[in-house]
């Protein structure tokens, strides 16, 4: 099985929690007896954050190493970048992230939350609780640009208003989000939505903490923003604001419990999880479970027995959906709080079946 999460470069800082998951699930079953009495064996490469070298390294696994599936990616630009070379080697890729839908590939199983799992309830709740006036903010890519995209639609159909939209390099210093924040102030939004992801993340809420705004009357709203970004600006700065995801550390379930306990006991104690460490880490066990019944590791054999399984993830049970390659999730709504974890403020019932075309909706 292959491997690709950045250990290096801009989106190092949450690849390598994807990483660390990965490889807990796969010591997990190899600690128990592997798959029908044989061990996982990952290959693992570091595509720096580049999005060719994804490319690359993904038709180096499909045709010199022998492996026929991929767990990896984080950006919607390596997605797009490995997604023509699985379809072309018919290889079958694992994709752990929350994106912008609107995407279908029977080469992917999308684990991460579509927008119907989080941006739908996160916009409600935000124009009911803070007001109706959005500024956007968003890393130069593909996901940001289509997530806000998504925003505006949500916001036009409930009468709301974007007052400033603007992009970043993935790159960009502390500087640019200090002059940002002028813009911001002279807009008077009641909510920044951020999409700025990496290293950038820490200094968008640095930027805004100096600015001297209040999170309780105009916070960061996020779907990108999770544990481990709050760790790296630290929990005073991100006290307050808003993320919506699937799973937080602070989710209540005997799963998470285990998870946590095992996870801590492998990385470290203070190293916190995620949503997107969680997706790394029950898809190795979904795919381990249909592993073992239909033992092939042949995309087409495998595919049927992936699509309509079931698990009980730490974030709840979850469930492959067979119409669409997307993943059953929960909705959460969590607030950043002095300890660098989130109160969870508002959840689903159940886990809610993807939408990523936004359809029904």
């Amino acid at each position: 099985m292959g491997v690709l999460f950045s250990r290096t470069g801009v989106t190092a800082v949450i690849e390598q929690t994807q990483l660390n998951g990965t490889m807990l699930a796969i010591e997990e079953i190899n600690a128990a007896g592997g798959v029908n009495g044989r061990e996982l064996a990952p290959i693992v490469y570091d595509p720096a954050s580049d999005c060719r070298m994804f490319a690359r390294l993904a038709d180096r696994l499909l045709t010199q190493d022998g492996v026929s599936t991929i767990f990896g990616c984080y950006t919607s630009s390596s997605r797009k970048a490995v997604l023509p070379v699985v379809e072309r080697r018919n290889g079958l890729l694992w994709y752990p992230t929350l994106y912008e839908g609107f995407e279908y590939s029977p080469n992917i199983i999308y684990t991460g939350a579509a927008p119907n799992q989080n941006s739908v309830e996160l916009v409600d709740f935000l124009l009911e609780t803070y007001g109706s006036r959005f500024y956007l903010i968003g890393s130069d890519y593909i996901y940001p640009r289509e997530s806000n995209r998504i925003m505006r639609e949500l916001l036009r159909q409930r009468h709301g208003e974007v007052v400033g939209e603007h992009y970043l390099d993935l790159g960009a210093r502390p500087s640019e989000f200090r002059l940002l924040m002028r813009d911001v102030r002279n807009s008077r939004p009641d909510v920044i939505f951020s999409t700025v992801v990496g290293q950038a993340t820490a200094y968008l809420y640095q930027a805004y903490s100096d600015a001297g705004f209040d999170p309780h009357v105009m916070p960061i709203a996020s779907l990108t923003t999770s544990e481990a970004e709050v760790r790296l600006m630290g929990a005073d700065v991100a006290c307050g604001h808003v993320t919506a995801a699937p799973y937080f550390e602070s989710v209540q379930t005997a799963d998470n419990a285990l998870f946590l306990h095992r996870y801590k006991k492998r990385f470290g104690s203070d190293e916190p999880t995620n949503l997107c460490v969680e997706a790394a880490y029950f898809q190795v066990h979904v795919f381990a479970k249909a592993l073992s019944e239909v033992d092939s590791m042949d995309p087409d054999t495998l595919r049927p027995f992936v699509l309509g399984s079931e698990f009980d993830a730490p974030q709840g049970r979850v469930a492959i959906d067979s119409d669409s390659n997307h993943t059953n999730l929960w909705t959460r709504l969590g607030r950043a709080n002095e300890r660098g974890q989130f109160d969870i403020i508002k959840e689903s019932l159940n886990s809610v079946k993807p939408d990523p075309y936004l359809v029904s909706h």
